[in-house]
């Protein structure tokens, strides 16, 4: 399901992530994915940014894909819909 190329978007500061992904293509990767669900959607949007910007820049954007996921609440057991983002760097 989730392949070495992957870095998954959570809680933690920007930086944490875009060194994962420094990480990734550093070991001769030629794509990152980044993916996120929900509030960590605008920090994935950010490590994006840094990374194709400021660290990889012949790194850029190479697809972007949202979906909504149907998530059982640990609070009330009822499903809720949660958005989700893929974003596909690559040189």
């Amino acid at each position: 399901m989730l392949d070495a190329n992957t870095v998954l978007i959570g809680k933690k500061p920007a930086m944490n992530y875009v060194l994962a992904c420094l990480t990734v293509i550093q070991n001769g990767a030629d794509s990152v994915t980044l993916k996120a669900r929900g509030r960590a959607i605008s920090r994935a949007v950010d490590v994006a940014q840094i990374l194709t910007k400021r660290f990889a820049t012949d790194v850029g954007v190479k697809n972007i894909a949202i979906n909504t996921e149907q998530v059982k609440s640990v609070e009330t057991g009822s499903m809720n819909n949660v958005s989700s983002i893929e974003i596909l760097l690559g040189k």
